[in-house]
């Protein structure tokens, strides 16, 4: 199993501030931070739009780790939502990870997702492919970041009913 089943918020943050420092993915000058929130959904209200939030739903692979059990698990369908929007020469991205339900305990507990630093790496050079599209109006380059090869290759169904994402009506899974 590649990659930690433990979810690390610092993980997220470190290669963030990497590749806005490092690699200049949004080099225009303005300050990004990257925020975390566990309830915040992808439906943005007319308030919210006016003020410029945009959403980016990403389907990363991720390793899990059961709270109850402590079963291990991987899977190639977990769901990040991203939030963000940039105002004056300030960004803002709020993110939060989707769980799955264990599916021997069914306790109706959701293990949070570890990532891979490669997966995290490929969700956010495709957060800022969206940025640079959405609050600097460059082009989309669909190239960026890619979608991960075991996507095209998905080896087991969705579960649905293990999904939080689901269970919320945000999960960008299709059955196959």
């Amino acid at each position: 199993m590649k990659g930690s089943a433990e979810w690390l918020p610092s993980l997220w943050k470190e290669t963030f501030e990497e590749l806005l420092d490092d690699d200049n993915e949004l080099d225009h000058g303005d300050q990004w931070t990257l925020n975390f929130s566990y309830t915040q959904g992808d439906t943005l209200t007319t308030e919210e739009r006016k003020r410029g939030w945009k959403t980016f739903c990403h389907c990363a692979f991720g390793n899990l780790k059961c709270p109850s059990c402590s079963k291990v698990w991987s899977s190639a369908k977990v769901m990040v939502l991203f939030r963000y929007r940039l105002r004056g020469e300030r960004g803002v991205v709020i993110m939060r990870p989707f769980g799955q339900a264990c599916r021997s305990c069914h306790d109706d507990t959701y293990a949070r997702p570890g990532f891979s630093e490669e997966e995290v790496e490929r969700a956010l050079l495709r957060l800022c492919a969206k940025i640079r599209k959405n609050c600097y109006g460059e082009m989309d380059d669909n190239d960026v970041g890619g979608e991960p090869p075991h996507s095209k290759n998905n080896f087991k169904p969705h579960e649905s009913d293990l999904c939080e994402a689901c269970s919320q009506g945000i999960c960008r899974v299709k059955e196959e």
